[in-house]
C-alpha cells in the first residue's frame, strides 16, 4: 500500500509557504495554479484548492475555521522547542502548553485553515514504551 496525503486549502501558495516554513517541506510536482506535491515526509502531501463555500464528499460546504477532525498529522521532530518556534513563526497557532508522557513529548497545534497537527517528540523508545 502506498499513502498519500491530501490536504483541502483556499490558497495553495500561502499553504505552500506554511508548511515550507513550518516544517521543512519542499514542492514537486505542480497540478496548474489548484494543486501541489509538498515532498520531504515519508509520504508526500497535495495541497488542492478549494474554495470555502464549495462542497465535499460529505455534501456540506467546506469551512476553513478551525474544526476538529479525527484524523489530523503528527510531525514527529528531533527538539521540540526549535520546531515549535519555527511552526509559530510560519504562521501556525499553539493549542497547549507541550505535554510529557513516558513515550516523550507532544504539543498541539492548528493551521491557518482550520487543520489539527501535532509535533512529537520521541524519548527513550518512544511508542514501544507503551506498546503491548
Amino acid at each position: 500500500m502506498k499513502l498519500l496525503i491530501n490536504i483541502d486549502v483556499p490558497d495553495v501558495a500561502k499553504a505552500e509557504a506554511l508548511y515550507g516554513r513550518a516544517f521543512g517541506l519542499k514542492p514537486g510536482r505542480r497540478f496548474g495554479d489548484s494543486g501541489v506535491e509538498l515532498l520531504g515526509a515519508q509520504a508526500p502531501i497535495y495541497l488542492l484548492q478549494n474554495a470555502a463555500g464549495t462542497f465535499g464528499a460529505n455534501n456540506r460546504p467546506r469551512d476553513y475555521a478551525r474544526h476538529w477532525t479525527p484524523v489530523h498529522l503528527d510531525v514527529v521532530v528531533d527538539h521540540l522547542e526549535p520546531a515549535l518556534d519555527r511552526a509559530l513563526k510560519a504562521g501556525m497557532s499553539q493549542e497547549n502548553g507541550i505535554r510529557a508522557a513516558n513515550w516523550g513529548r507532544i504539543v498541539r497545534l492548528a493551521d491557518p485553515f482550520g487543520h489539527g497537527w501535532c509535533l512529537l517528540q520521541f524519548v527513550g523508545l518512544g511508542y514501544d514504551e507503551i506498546a503491548t
